[in-house]
């Protein structure tokens, strides 16, 4: 679909780009239109802590992608990448060759891409600059024979690439009313381009017949990709530093940027390394449950993820991911001005924190339940469905379990202090007096998966957790009226949440088992509703099933050996279970709609025909996480281990956990079972979960399960 826009795009403009084109304005404006690139990266980087550098890079399909600054909701930067030529038979970007991508052992969050063209190879190192607001790019080009070499260069700034500016000279530089990027390189570039993507971009220049014949000045506002021709040939010259400095105006990123450059690769690189080994060397020692080099490979990158997903200016915003999966980055009308992932979630800030404190990172984790309860959580008491970084309300829908979050987190982190409890009173009041459309709670408008309302296990084991952790924090406070009135409503709502969410009339086993959620509350009747995501027609609810069930065992609602969560468990493996290379995973849901169409095409819910393509939801590594909390409770720590295992296994060459990988249905065989789908990669959610689950396995039981939750409901104590 997207290529197809742009060949139309190519063909109406060709005409007017004059052959040997040089100087002056850039002909095509404004270009085609500007998206993002795929979700599943393979490398996420940034210094490590500190304002002085607000750059975080992404690595995905052979090149370097989306680049976000001044902050972690806002890319500025859509792709930047090598491209080499021999001036007569072939032109070849990144993108189009043979690429790996791999973090440089023992030097934190750097990456390096090893490519290999024809009669090429070349080797890219990254790193930001610790100290400034730049990216640095390291280039060794080797080849047979001189070749010249190139790099294109495609802004996006302030999170919208349709209204850059571009100018070309010693400094390849955009901008926009708000922010401005400078591309330099240590060599200087023998001849720079600026034009518009599709029309008279540098690689449109090239492709034609191998030589570089336009050198526009400027062009803008449009889709702006700048070319700058580097002075090496991979034979006498191959080494190159390539700096992407940012700043408010001109004169800051051009003066950022040859700083950085002045400053030099090896020594920036030097320190980014020892901000990461300093901040690992921190933490707690690796637990012992992590026994193979591969595991403490994707622990270590794990550890890293997770912290660097935090906000430079805002303190405990930490993002779901840095990408913006399928039509999420194409579709503007599913994603206005390109939020999806780079936005802060609750509940993924609830599952980070959860990972940070279990590693011993205390301060991240009180940093996110600040974050919460100062930033997010609104007059009313709840939090929102997620915000930008900058809190900013993105998705605005009602997510109860999410209002719950502060709670089991400030339980955690033994916050009884006066500020912490007013904010969590407030939420709890909002959260027992909640009604909509003649609803009450625990009803919710949204569930932990975002597109159904109703009654969910899920989300009532987090409120039922999170009024019980309330309670015992009031209690130490000296509030016992305040933690009996919200006791008496947990224990009112534990009594009847089989109720609610578990149906003896379901045609998937004879025994009771809990569904994915009841529409009103009546789960022995056959209520229809459509599942979305382009499901076809309405289900009977006593139909679908969701492993996220197991909640009510994690946080102490039920005990592991409740017959009704036993005979779930079955359910959910024969529903939703597969087997993969990688071990045993799971889908969301029965029949969930979250994923690549059949023949791995992206996820979309705007079709140009009235009948929606199928789409088709993948399975989740972060089940595995929590079948292994649930294994440690029922007293098998093999199983536990063993899931620990599959999730490493689903880890890519640049150690990103994926948040779905491939199923057994197509497009496999061709897209391997247990592998990285399309999905938002790296996911910190996937990453803290494996923190978390490697330290419940050293434990023996889950490091986050309230106790005063299991006490009062699940086990003696």
């Amino acid at each position: 679909m997207l290529l197809g826009a742009l060949a139309a795009v190519v063909a109406t403009v060709s005409a007017a780009v004059p052959a040997g084109a040089t100087g002056g304005e850039a002909p095509g404006g404004p270009g085609a239109e500007a998206v993002y690139q795929p979700a599943d990266k393979q490398a996420f980087g940034t210094a490590h802590g500190g304002a002085k550098s607000p750059v975080w890079f992404t690595l995905g399909g052979g090149r370097m992608t989306e680049v976000f600054y001044p902050d972690l909701s806002t890319p500025a930067v859509r792709d930047l990448q090598l491209m080499v030529t021999d001036g007569k038979t072939f032109t070849e970007r990144a993108q189009d060759v043979d690429v790996r991508t791999e973090p440089v052992a023992g030097k934190g969050l750097t990456f390096r891409q090893l490519a290999r063209g024809t009669g090429w190879t070349a080797e890219l190192t990254y790193v930001t600059d610790p100290d400034r607001a730049s990216m640095l790019v390291d280039v060794d080009l080797h080849a047979h024979r001189p070749l010249q070499a190139y790099v294109l260069y495609d802004p996006a700034l302030s999170r919208e690439g349709n209204d850059d500016n571009g100018t070309s000279g010693a400094e390849l530089v955009a901008s926009d009313k708000a922010t401005t990027s400078a591309l330099v390189a240590g060599r200087g570039f023998a001849a720079t381009s600026t034009g518009y993507l599709g029309t008279s971009d540098g690689w449109t220049d090239l492709a034609d017949d191998h030589t570089m014949d336009w050198t526009y000045g400027q062009a803008g506002p449009g889709n702006v990709v700048q070319t700058g021709r580097l002075k090496i040939d991979g034979v006498k010259h191959g080494h190159d530093t390539l700096v992407l400095g940012f700043g408010k105006d001109r004169d800051q990123a051009v003066r950022t940027a040859h700083q950085s450059l002045d400053t030099g690769f090896r020594s920036a690189a030097r320190d980014y390394a020892k901000g990461w080994r300093d901040y690992v060397a921190g933490l707690n020692k690796p637990p012992k449950s992590i026994t193979t080099r591969h595991e403490q490979e994707v622990y270590r990158s794990s550890l890293m993820v997770l912290a660097a997903s935090e906000d430079k200016a805002h303190p405990g915003a930490y993002i779901a991911s840095p990408t913006f999966p399928w039509a999420f980055g194409f579709d503007r009308q599913i994603s206005p001005e390109f939020g999806s992932y780079a936005l802060v979630w609750p509940r993924d800030l609830y599952q980070i924190a959860t990972g940070l404190l279990a590693a011993g990172d205390d301060d991240g984790a009180n940093r996110a339940l600040d974050y919460m309860l100062g930033v997010q959580q609104q007059a009313d008491g709840h939090l929102s469905q997620n915000t930008r970084v900058n809190g900013e309300p993105y998705w605005t829908s009602i997510q109860l379990d999410e209002t719950a979050a502060p709670m089991l987190l400030a339980w955690l982190l033994h916050r009884t202090d006066a500020s912490t409890l007013d904010g969590l009173r407030k939420a709890a009041e909002f959260m027992v007096n909640y009604t909509k459309d003649g609803n009450k709670a625990p009803w919710t408008e949204q569930e932990r998966w975002e597109n159904q309302s109703g009654y969910s296990p899920a989300t009532i084991a987090s409120e039922i957790a999170g009024l019980v952790c309330l309670a015992d924090l009031l209690d130490r406070a000296g509030d016992a009226d305040g933690a009996a009135h919200y006791l008496a409503i947990a224990d009112d709502w534990a009594s009847k949440v089989d109720g609610w969410t578990r149906t003896s009339t379901g045609p998937l086993s004879t025994d009771p088992y809990y569904l994915r959620l009841t529409k009103d509350g009546k789960p022995d009747q056959g209520t229809k509703y459509n599942l979305g995501d382009n499901n076809p027609g309405e289900v009977d609810q006593r139909t679908v099933v969701d492993p996220s069930f197991l909640e009510l065992v994690r946080l102490g609602v039920r005990p592991a050996d409740d017959p009704g969560i036993v005979n779930t468990l079955g359910v959910v493996d024969a529903e939703l279970g597969d087997d993969t290379p990688a071990g045993q995973l799971w889908h969301r849901f029965t029949s969930d709609g979250y994923g690549e169409q059949a023949t791995g095409e992206p996820w979309n819910v705007i079709w140009p025909t009235p009948e929606p393509t199928r789409t088709y939801g993948r399975l989740w590594p972060i089940f595995a996480g929590e079948r292994g909390e649930y294994d440690l409770l029922a007293g098998d720590a093999a199983s536990a281990r063993d899931r620990l295992a599959t999730i490493a296994a689903t880890a890519n060459d640049g150690l990103m956990l994926p948040e779905q990988v491939w199923d057994n249905r197509p497009p496999a065989p061709a897209k391997e079972p247990g592998t990285g789908t399309t999905s938002a990669t790296p996911l910190a959610w996937t990453h803290a979960q494996f923190v978390r689950l490697a330290w419940s396995i050293q434990q023996g039981s889950p490091v986050e399960r309230p106790t005063v939750v299991a006490c009062r409901y699940a086990e003696t104590c």
